[in-house]
C-alpha cells in the first residue's frame, strides 16, 4: 500500500500515515483515482488537536476490517481543516443538508467529481445513541452508489445548486450608529447574568463577539468584563494562563481541553482593551512558552490528549497540579505554522507589548512575522496557508490569511515605529487569495457561510485590514474597499449578530470618525510615550521624528508633517489634529475629550 501522508506538511495527516486505510491527501490525484475506479470519495476532515478525530481514528481507521472495506469501495481522502479551510467550509456547507450536528471529524461521501451526496460527523464502530455504526454507513452508501446511482447524482446536484443560490449576496446600505447599538442590545439581552458570557452549554468564549461589544460606538464593556472575569476564574483557563477551546458546562466547567492559538490571541486583545493586564500576561506566557516554535513562529494548538501511565488521556494532564505535571509529558503541540493565525498572534503581542511595556513580546511578534514572511511562500513567492518544520505546504493562502497577517503587521509597525512592516502589510493586502485549485477545477461550490466563528471570516479579516490601512492614511480607496466588502453581508449580520461579531466591528469602525494619537518621541519608554499609549484611540503610534518621516515617505499620510519636533503628541480626529502638546498631563485619555 502506498503511504502518501508521511511526507505531508500536516501533523494531522502524518498521524494517519500508518493506518491500514489507503489514504490520499487532498489533491487532484484522489479525484482522478475515484473517476478511474468509478467509486465514491470518502472525505474525512479533522485536525490534530480534535479529540473525537483521535477517537474515530483509533476505533475505525486503525481497524483492518474497516480499512479493507474503505479501500475496496472508496477512494479515501484525509483533510486537515486548518490547512485547507476552504475545503472544510465547502463540505461543511454541503453536509448541512444531511445533518444539523456539524463538527469534526466531518465524514463526507461524494461523487468522483466531489459533489456531496451524504455526510455526517463521528460514527462509532457499533451503533449507539441513535448514531449508526460506521461499517453500516459504509455498506449503505456503497449500496446506494451501485444500485440507485441516479438518485445519488440527483441529490448531489441539488445540494450544489442550493449552495450556489445561498452564496448570492445583495449589497445593503451600511447601518447607522443607532442600528448598530440596537443590534448590540439584542446580543446583550442574551448575556448569561449568572455565569457570564453568552449562550448555554457547550459554551464558547466568542472572542469575535466580545471584540464587537468593546467598540467605542457600542459600549458593551461591562458585559465583556463580566465574561472575562467568569472565564478567567473558571476551569476554562488553565493555571498557566492559557484558555481552553470551550466548556461543556454553562458555568464554564468541564472544558474541551485543546488550546488554540486563535482563541488565545483574540482573548489577549479583549483582555487588553478591558484593562485585565493579568489575563494578558497569562496568555502571553502561554503563547511564548508553549506554542512558540524553535524558529520563533507559533504552532496552531496544543492537544487535549497526552500519554499518562501508558494510556491516552483526554484532559488528564491539565487536571493535575503543577507538581504532578512536572513528571508528565505535556500534550503535543501542532507545530503547523498557519499564516493568518500567526497574524493574530503578531497583532496581539505587538499591541499588548507596546501598551504594557513588554519589549520581549514585541520582539517575539517581529520574529514570528519574519518567519512567516520568509517560509510560508510558494514556488512563485506567493504566500501559502502554512508550513511545518520550515517547509511550506502547498495549500494556498486564504483571504482570512491575508487579512489577519496584514492587520498583524500594521500593529507590529505601530509597536516598533518601523514603517517597513506597514509597507509589507500593504503588499500582503494587495494580493488576491486564490481559490482552492481542486475545488475550482471540479466546480465544487465554496462554503456559503461567511460568518465569524472562532476567528474572523475572510471578508471580515480583509475588510478590517483595509480599515486599518485607511486609518493610517494609506488612502480613501481602502475605506471604500472595506465598505464594498461588508455590504453584501450586512443584512445577515444584523439578523444574526452573534455570528458576525468581527464584521460588525468593522462596520462600527466605518461609522465612527477615527481618533489617532501620534507621539513623536525618541524615548519610547518616557512619560510622554506612556501617556499616549494609555489613550483610547483607534491608532496609537509612538515614533521618532525620523520614523515619522519614513511612514510619511511610504505613503501613510497620518504622519505627514509630524517630523519637525521631538517630544510632542498629536491628537487627531478624522485626520484633523489639535495643536501638538508636550506635557504628558495634557494628553487626553478619553475619546470625548479629543478635539
Amino acid at each position: 500500500m502506498s503511504n502518501r501522508l508521511a511526507e505531508t506538511r500536516s501533523p494531522y495527516l502524518r498521524a494517519h500515515a500508518e493506518n491500514p486505510v489507503d489514504w490520499y491527501p487532498w489533491g487532484p490525484e484522489a479525484f482522478a483515482e475515484a473517476q478511474r475506479r468509478d467509486v465514491p470519495l470518502l472525505i474525512s476532515i479533522g485536525y490534530s488537536t480534535c479529540h473525537w478525530c483521535h477517537v474515530m481514528a483509533r476505533e475505525s481507521f486503525a481497524d483492518a476490517a474497516t480499512a479493507e472495506h474503505m479501500n475496496r469501495d472508496y477512494v479515501s481522502v484525509k483533510v486537515d481543516r486548518e490547512e485547507h479551510p476552504d475545503v472544510d467550509g465547502a463540505y461543511l456547507s454541503a453536509a448541512s443538508a444531511f445533518t444539523q450536528s456539524l463538527g469534526w471529524p466531518l465524514t463526507v461521501f461524494a461523487t468522483p467529481a466531489g459533489r456531496t451526496f451524504y455526510a455526517g460527523t463521528y460514527f462509532p464502530p457499533a451503533a449507539r445513541g441513535g448514531v449508526p455504526a460506521f461499517g453500516d454507513v459504509l455498506t449503505a452508501v456503497t449500496e446506494a452508489w451501485t444500485e440507485r446511482r441516479g438518485e445519488v447524482l440527483a441529490s448531489s446536484d441539488a445540494v450544489a445548486d442550493a449552495l450556489r443560490d445561498a452564496a448570492t449576496r445583495t449589497p445593503s446600505p451600511p447601518p447607522d450608529a443607532e442600528a448598530l447599538r440596537a443590534v448590540a442590545a439584542t446580543i446583550l439581552d442574551r448575556e448569561d447574568r449568572v455565569f457570564g458570557g453568552f449562550g448555554g452549554a457547550p459554551k464558547f468564549p466568542m472572542a469575535t463577539t466580545l471584540r464587537f461589544l468593546q467598540h467605542p460606538l457600542i459600549g458593551g464593556d461591562k458585559a465583556v468584563r463580566r465574561a472575562l472575569t467568569a472565564m478567567s476564574g473558571s476551569e476554562l483557563r488553565d493555571p498557566d494562563g492559557g484558555f481552553f477551546r470551550y466548556a461543556t458546562g454553562r458555568d464554564w466547567t468541564v472544558p474541551h481541553y485543546e488550546r488554540m492559538l486563535t482563541d488565545n490571541a483574540q482573548l489577549m486583545q479583549v483582555a487588553l482593551d478591558a484593562g485585565r493586564d493579568d489575563i494578558v500576561r497569562g496568555i502571553a506566557d502561554f503563547l511564548l512558552r508553549v506554542l512558540r516554535r524553535g524558529d520563533g513562529a507559533f504552532g496552531a494548538a496544543q492537544d487535549s490528549e497526552s500519554w499518562i501511565d501508558g494510556e491516552r488521556s483526554e484532559g488528564g494532564f491539565y487536571r493535575r497540579d503543577a507538581a504532578e505535571r512536572a513528571s508528565l509529558e505535556p500534550p503535543a503541540v501542532d507545530g503547523k505554522v498557519l499564516t493568518g493565525w500567526n497574524g493574530l498572534a503578531i497583532g496581539a503581542l505587538s499591541r499588548a507589548g507596546a501598551v504594557l511595556g513588554e519589549q520581549e513580546w514585541v520582539d517575539a511578534a517581529a520574529a514570528a512575522a519574519a518567519v512567516v514572511l520568509a517560509i510560508n511562500r510558494g514556488p512563485r513567492g506567493e504566500l501559502v496557508r502554512s508550513s511545518l518544520d520550515g517547509v511550506a505546504a502547498r495549500a494556498v493562502a486564504t483571504a482570512s490569511d491575508l487579512g489577519l497577517l496584514a492587520d498583524g503587521l500594521f500593529a507590529l509597525a505601530l509597536a516598533t515605529g518601523d514603517a517597513d512592516w506597514a509597507t509589507i502589510a500593504l503588499d500582503v493586502l494587495s494580493d488576491n487569495a486564490a481559490p482552492d485549485p481542486v475545488l475550482a477545477a471540479h466546480d465544487i461550490p465554496a462554503g456559503a457561510d461567511e460568518s465569524d466563528g472562532d476567528l474572523p471570516s475572510g471578508t471580515a479579516a480583509v475588510a478590517s485590514a483595509h480599515l486599518t490601512a485607511w486609518w493610517l492614511g494609506a488612502g480613501e480607496s481602502h475605506r471604500e474597499r472595506a465598505e464594498q466588502m461588508v455590504a453584501g453581508l450586512v443584512a445577515r449580520a444584523l439578523q444574526q449578530p452573534l455570528a458576525f461579531g468581527a464584521l460588525l466591528r468593522v462596520v462600527s469602525g466605518l461609522q465612527e470618525s477615527p481618533r489617532h494619537i501620534v507621539a513623536v518621541a525618541s524615548d519610547r519608554r518616557g512619560a510622554l510615550a506612556s501617556a499616549a499609549l494609555d489613550a483610547d484611540a483607534d491608532v496609537i503610534a509612538v515614533v521618532s521624528p525620523s520614523q515619522a518621516r519614513a511612514f510619511s515617505d511610504a505613503g501613510f499620510a497620518l504622519f505627514d508633517e509630524k517630523d519637525a519636533a521631538d517630544g510632542v503628541v498629536y491628537d487627531c480626529l478624522a485626520f484633523a489634529c489639535r495643536l501638538p502638546v508636550s506635557d504628558p498631563a495634557t494628553v487626553h485619555r478619553e475619546r470625548g475629550s479629543a478635539a
